[in-house]
């Protein structure tokens, strides 16, 4: 695998952006309460739309970034959701936020795998789309830090995952902290097992972590979008263009662009929207649940995109995001979310309902 030689190729890019800016935060018509508990975290969200266009899944650590693994589905899109589900008790041990995704081996068979990140990482699977599951049991010797951030397959039906570490956890033996590192791991039993993971990045002056992931929509390219967490300098981008064999020396991106932990699909009118929690060194929105709308081209160019929405208004500093975004067959994106939403409260669970042909419509209403 190749390392990228990270150096600042060019000046920095601008710490504010241009975009125009919609705010949905007080529409609470929009917004379904997932999950709410007094006196208690609920945080860092993990979401999966099954092939049925209208189940979904959701997980969260009952606490910040960790703490025991909440599971609860809905049937309908998203609209209402079931009561907190049982689970296997070791799930209970959890110390990562989890993520969740369905992937499909080579003898066609589709699987549910859930990880858990730090020392080890650890996966459950699921074989019948969630409703029975393995306890969680490690992917290797092997740690990191919201693992797997993104998961995606490759052409040849091999599973690319990445994830970060700065040291700690990567190792049975902690190391010292250092520049944090870039990981990617490969699969190629559908999600049963995993490689040993093969350093990506390590940039000299930023730290680059949470890695998102996108395919063109010509399938030729993979974007992969990364969070800089010495929050000095914008977010960052790089690219493949073999399948993961090789990524671009990463480039830093718009301010529109820069937040943490994205997460990336596309409308049915080909264009696309990220969401996270906005980091934007001059932004209004700072520290709230942002969205992004633009297209894959826009990653490659450097571009602003079309505009950006807030979604979520957070109340204490810039602890929400880490989201779930699914698009139903209608076209509706749901974004789910933890956040400060009422003030002086701890944080809850919340999704986040939009379609773009309606908020091209406000926009317009909007322009002068």
């Amino acid at each position: 695998m190749w390392l990228a030689a990270l150096s600042m190729l060019a000046p920095p890019l601008p710490a504010h952006y241009a975009l125009p800016i919609l705010d949905l935060a007080f529409e609470t018509e929009r917004q379904v309460v997932v999950d709410r508990e007094a006196n208690q975290y609920l945080g860092h969200v993990s979401t999966l739309l099954l092939p049925d266009g209208k189940t979904i899944l959701a997980v969260y650590p009952k606490g910040h970034g960790k703490g025991a693994i909440i599971y609860r589905r809905s049937t309908d899109g998203g609209l209402t959701w079931s009561p907190r589900l049982g689970v296997p008790e070791n799930w209970a041990t959890s110390l990562e936020t989890p993520t969740i995704y369905r992937l499909i081996g080579p003898d066609g068979k589709a699987r549910i795998v859930l990880f858990s990140g730090l020392q080890p990482i650890r996966s459950a699977v699921s074989e019948d789309d969630g409703l029975t599951w393995s306890p969680l049991r490690p992917a290797g010797t092997w740690g990191g830090i919201v693992a797997m951030g993104d998961v995606q397959r490759l052409a040849d039906g091999t599973y690319a995952a990445w994830f970060h570490d700065d040291g700690r956890f990567f190792e049975p033996k902690p190391q010292p902290v250092e520049r944090i590192k870039v990981y990617q791991s490969l699969s190629h039993d559908g999600g049963l097992t995993w490689a040993a993971p093969t350093l990506l990045f390590q940039h000299e002056t930023a730290d680059l972590c949470e890695p998102g992931v996108v395919r063109s929509p010509d399938g030729r390219r993979l974007a992969m979008l990364l969070r800089e967490n010495t929050r000095r300098q914008n977010g960052f981008i790089s690219f493949s263009d073999d399948e993961a064999r090789t990524w671009s020396t990463p480039r830093p991106m718009p301010a529109a662009l820069t937040g943490d932990r994205h997460t990336l699909r596309y409308a049915p009118d080909g264009r696309l929207v990220a969401v996270f929690r906005d980091m934007a060194l001059q932004s209004v929105t700072w520290g709230d649940f942002v969205a992004w709308v633009g297209t894959f081209d826009d990653l490659v160019a450097g571009r602003e995109g079309q505009y950006r929405v807030r979604l979520g208004d957070n109340k204490e500093g810039a602890d929400c995001g880490y989201p779930g975004l699914e698009v139903l067959p209608d076209g509706t994106f749901v974004a789910t979310t933890y956040g400060h939403w009422t003030a002086g409260q701890p944080p809850y669970i919340v999704s986040f309902r939009f379609t773009l042909a309606e908020l091209d419509a406000r926009l317009a209403r909007a322009q002068p």
